[in-house]
């Protein structure tokens, strides 16, 4: 019986240790897939990490990374950032500010299309694990974003649509997008 537990419960443990972590970014995620697939891109192959110079990230501000689309296409897509954004919890602190040191955030996991200018084609949230602000999965509401090449700042309430319910997040990705797209350029 002892001999029983303990088999159980040392395979038990080795199967939790093998789980990928939930934590990890999915850079291959469907939606992206299924989004360069419509444009095109047939040789997934052909898309290619970007290493980012130490002076760009050195404050460690990217959690993602950038790809350089190797293959003409139809939406003539060239980049992609595919990263996430931590954010608040509702009662956490202030997105204006800065994320609480202690890890106690959520986060969503999104994409940016690119075409060679490096300007905004498409963003797409494909994971988010946040309690409020679902809100700002929405084509619609994303579809702001399209066109914007960094020669204007991004300012919620101004050239970026409040929610009500979701302010944390649309601050947060606000601010994302038009980092990723500086340092896009800057690359």
């Amino acid at each position: 019986m002892k001999l029983r537990l303990g088999i159980l419960l040392l395979f038990g443990i080795l199967s939790v240790a093998f789980i990928p972590a939930q934590n990890e970014i999915n850079y291959k995620h469907k939606a992206l897939i299924k989004t360069l697939q419509k444009a095109g891109v047939k040789n997934l192959a052909a898309i290619e990490e970007i290493a980012l110079p130490d002076s760009v990230n050195t404050a460690n501000l990217i959690q993602g990374k950038y790809f350089l689309i190797n293959e003409n296409n139809a939406n003539e897509y060239r980049y992609i950032y595919v990263g996430r954004v931590n954010s608040c919890r509702a009662d956490g602190c202030s997105i204006t500010t800065s994320l609480p040191a202690d890890g106690n955030s959520e986060y969503f996991d999104y994409y940016i299309l690119f075409d060679a200018k490096k300007t905004v084609q498409a963003v797409k949230v494909f994971n988010y694990q946040a309690t409020h602000g679902q809100e700002i999965t929405a084509k619609g509401w994303l579809k702001q974003f399209i066109g914007h090449n960094g020669s204007e700042p991004l300012q919620v309430d101004k050239n970026i649509d409040t929610i009500s319910g979701a302010t944390i997040s649309v601050y947060a990705i606000t601010f994302d997008v038009e980092m990723k797209t500086e340092i896009l350029k800057e690359i």
